[in-house]
């Protein structure tokens, strides 16, 4: 559960369609404190602060610290890049 590199074809819709309107929830609570005055490196910050703290409070520090380990790569694939042009 806490390293989904990848989707299954069996993955129950009604959990990917909840991620989806998590990640817009997030998204929104984000530009709300932009809109309100705090800088966009702030509040980006802030919010992967509140990610790893609850993270570690879930799943404990070695387990994120290994999530932590496979970030660059995943970075480096797109995994993480919404707007993404495929050639």
């Amino acid at each position: 559960m806490l390293d989904e590199t990848t989707v299954s074809d069996e993955l129950d819709w009604s959990v990917a369609d909840k991620k989806r309107a998590a990640f817009e929830i997030v998204s929104d609570a984000m530009a709300d404190a932009e809109v309100e005055g705090i800088e966009h490196e702030i509040v980006v910050q802030a919010a992967l602060f509140a990610v790893f703290t609850d993270l570690v409070a879930c799943y404990g520090e070695d387990a994120v610290a290994e999530l932590a380990e496979k970030l660059p790569n995943r970075l480096r694939n797109g995994e993480f890049t919404l707007d993404r042009s495929l050639q």
